[in-house]
């Protein structure tokens, strides 16, 4: 029997893994991860996040071929195929800082699998990665190998928050990248294989190592750019008189254009769509093309744009002024169906508009409590602990 192992059990990871197991039911698929109260969580009744679909899912394949585990060294050990969905951030610090990718965890993944690997492996990268990432985990693993041959493959993921399991039900396309050469077209076969038990065939893209891997950032690129390009036209629609529902949607009927990703909102949220453009506008800049790089800048530029004068119409609207005044903002998340509460737009509202710490209610234990306390907020979450100074309130004493 097959065996899979992914190392990070967060937002890609778990989803991904689980519709593999559904799919798959011949291959067993542990996920792994160093968080034992994230791994705890995939283990209970209420798992870590939120996703229509995802329960029913792992309730039906948990326990049978799909696992999730702490014991990241064994796992990753007794597999054939090892996929690293570890995070990625932007570098907060050193050379790159505020663009660049930070590949610590990758790279600390990429040790441990060579340090414990006793048979040859394929490693896929699954989190978004710079172009070239690759080479360089090649390198870690190759050098420290001891004579065990690993093949390395690019498949990003490219999973909306909110329809993550029908996304990987019925992808638009599944995209492997691999080395041109024997080893690497083996490899890529093996992945196929397994994408395609559910996948049609003409879906499966099968490019270089290095195009997949630009391929990932390109598409957030090109999403992030629509949206910014119909935020920037509500600006001008609210200047002229004009409906930019309207317009959006005399734009969209154009088939070369499309309607999606064309609603005027208050700027793009999540976890991917900034993260990946800076690091494209830096790897730009790093290859000598300013131009480029330049263009993608202004994506963000209209993004923080449109968020501060969101605000500032708020605040007129309220004759410039909001002390003493409550405001309520319906909905936290980045986007609808899901509880991510990553760089999403309501935290620049909230934060441009308070005057003193907001008080969140939450009765469904969706948001991440301790996230939002060290932001500034006054959390009540259903069955968990209090705020200190909740903890002397009559009403919930």
């Amino acid at each position: 029997m097959v065996k899979i192992c992914c190392i990070g059990a967060g937002y890609v990871g778990g989803p991904t893994m689980a519709v593999i197991a559904l799919k798959c039911p011949n291959i067993q698929v542990a996920v792994v991860d160093i968080s034992t109260a994230r791994i705890n969580a995939w283990n209970s009744d209420t798992l870590p996040i939120y996703e229509p679909g995802l329960d029913e899912v792992v309730k039906k394949c948990r326990g049978k071929n799909l696992s999730f585990s702490t014991d990241v060294e064994k796992h990753v050990a007794e597999s054939d195929i090892v996929f690293v969905s570890v995070n990625t951030p932007t570098k907060t610090q050193g050379l790159g800082a505020g663009k660049a990718a930070d590949l610590t965890y990758w790279e600390s993944a990429a040790r441990m699998i060579a340090d414990v690997a006793k048979s040859n492996k394929i490693v896929v990268e699954k989190s978004t990665v710079p172009v070239k990432t690759a080479e360089a985990i090649e390198k870690i693993l190759t050098h420290n190998s001891k004579g065990i041959n690993f093949s390395i493959l690019s498949n990003p993921e490219f999973l909306a928050e909110g329809t993550a399991i029908s996304d990987l039900l019925n992808p638009d396309r599944v995209l492997i990248g691999g080395r041109e050469t024997p080893e690497g077209k083996k490899a890529i076969e093996a992945l196929r294989d397994v994408y395609a038990h559910w996948v049609p065939v003409d879906r499966i893209l099968c490019t270089n190592l290095w195009s997949a891997e630009l391929s990932k950032l390109a598409a957030n690129a090109f999403l992030a750019q629509r949206i910014s390009s119909v935020n920037a036209m509500s600006a001008l629609c609210e200047a002229t008189g004009a409906d930019v529902s309207q317009v959006a949607h005399a734009v969209g009927k154009d088939t070369r254009i499309g309607p999606k990703f064309l609603n005027a909102s208050v700027g793009f949220g999540g976890s991917c769509f900034q993260k990946d453009i800076l690091n494209l506008v830096y790897i730009c800049e790093c290859n000598g093309l300013p131009e480029v790089a330049t263009y993608w800048k202004q994506v963000i530029k209209v993004n923080d744009y449109q968020k501060t004068r969101f605000v500032n119409r708020i605040v007129s609207s309220m004759f410039n002024t909001v002390s003493g005044k409550k405001i309520a903002v319906l909905g936290f998340a980045f986007k609808k169906d899901t509880g991510d509460t990553r760089e999403t737009p309501a935290i620049d509202k909230i934060f441009n508009d308070m005057q003193k710490p907001a008080f969140v209610f939450d009765g469904r234990n969706v948001v991440d409590a301790e996230k939002l306390r060290k932001i500034g907020f006054i959390v009540y979450s259903i069955g968990k602990p209090l705020d200190d100074w909740l903890k002397d309130m009559p009403a919930v004493a």
